[in-house]
C-alpha cells in the first residue's frame, strides 16, 4: 500500500487536526488514531508532529488546551479545542487547498504518452 510522504502533507497537518476538532475537542492520541482511519491507513502522522502541531496551534491561537479526566475519572489528559481564529484559519487553509489541488492537477498524469 502506497502512503503519503509527510513531507507532501507536512502544510496541512494544522488543517486536518482543526478538522477533527472542529464538532468536539479531543486529545492527541484520539486524534492520531482519527486521522490513520479516516486516512485508511495511508497517512499515520508521528507523535513529534502532532505536538509540535498542537504547540504551534497553540502559539497562533488557533487551539487551546484544557485539563480533563478520562471517563472513567482515573486519568487526566490534555484535551483540544478549536477557536474562532482556528475555524477562521481552517477556513482560509480550505480555500487554499482547493487552489493548491486545482495548479498541481495541471502537472499530474498517469502516462506523458496519454496527452
Amino acid at each position: 500500500m502506497t502512503t503519503i510522504s509527510s513531507d507532501i502533507i507536512r502544510g496541512y497537518n494544522d488543517t486536518i487536526i482543526l478538522y477533527l476538532l472542529l464538532e468536539q475537542p479531543s486529545y492527541g492520541y484520539e486524534i492520531s488514531k482519527q486521522i490513520k482511519n479516516l486516512s485508511q491507513e495511508k497517512y499515520v502522522i508521528k507523535e513529534t508532529t502532532l505536538y509540535s502541531a498542537f504547540n504551534r496551534m497553540e502559539k497562533n491561537h488557533y487551539i487551546e488546551s484544557f485539563q480533563n479526566e478520562d471517563k472513567t475519572g482515573t486519568k487526566r489528559r490534555t484535551y483540544y479545542r478549536i477557536t474562532d481564529a482556528g475555524r477562521r484559519y481552517y477556513q482560509e487553509k480550505c480555500e487554499e487547498w482547493i487552489l493548491t489541488k486545482e495548479v498541481v492537477e495541471k502537472f499530474i498524469t498517469k502516462s506523458k504518452t496519454e496527452q
